[in-house]
């Protein structure tokens, strides 16, 4: 694929085991003593999904492989990524494990257009619509670019479901020994075009996304104090 070899090396079928074995059956069963994964049934089997997390440490995109990868449900994580994670050591990795990166302030349509590729061949894409990492407790806010994505894959005939996905932690940054708890909530589809839409969608997430997060919480022993 032309816009591929543009943007991304692909999926290494050398580093990708690897990078799990070591991601998987390393990191994480060091750094948690229990991982629990809540709503998996919302996870659809197939068709173009996009996976809306919330964004709370960097242990979130080794947990999402975890709860959603190739293991769980046959399928990679295709992960899009700042520009800035895509420099150095780390991001000659990420390169190679599918990861691709887009401009938050001014995405270039040659991202979007291979992100709907990837959609359009009914994989897995990883957004978070936060935008950076955030420790402190209060309302989600979202930046726009996950709900204009799944609008203008709609817009050309793709059916994609957003999957909003909440991530909690036993402390505001994980402690080795600790717990972790991820939840997926219910699809949200596209409903209309235009800027209509992405206002609606995007509004839909953030009270979803939410809602997972405090499940996700919970199940930690650390929910999010009602305002």
């Amino acid at each position: 694929m032309l816009r591929e070899r543009r943007i991304c090396a692909g999926i290494s079928p050398a580093l990708a085991p690897l990078a799990m074995l070591v991601t998987q059956d390393l990191a994480l069963p060091f750094q948690f003593r229990q991982i629990e994964v809540i709503g998996s049934e919302h996870l659809p089997s197939q068709g173009a999904v996009l996976l809306a997390p919330t964004h709370r440490a960097r242990w979130d995109a080794l947990l999402i492989p975890r709860a959603a990868g190739r293991r769980v449900s046959g399928r990679d994580c295709r992960f899009m990524v700042t520009r800035t994670e895509m420099q150095g050591v780390q991001g000659w990795f990420l390169h190679r494990l599918g990861c691709f990166p887009v401009d938050q302030g001014r995405p270039g349509t040659t991202t979007l257009r291979y992100a709907v590729d990837l959609l359009a061949a009914g994989q897995q894409l990883v957004v978070f619509p936060e935008g950076q990492i955030r420790r402190q407790d209060g309302p989600i806010r979202l930046h726009q670019g996950l709900a204009r994505l799944a609008v203008l894959a709609s817009s050309q005939g793709v059916a994609v479901q957003v999957v909003p996905v909440g991530i909690g932690y036993e402390q505001e940054r994980p402690h080795p020994r600790s717990r972790a708890a991820l939840c997926f909530g219910s699809v949200l589809g596209v409903e209309g075009q235009g800027r209509a839409a992405v206002k609606a969608l995007n509004e839909r997430l953030a009270v979803a996304m939410q809602a997972a997060e405090q499940a996700a919480r919970r199940a930690v022993g650390r929910p999010i104090d009602a305002p």
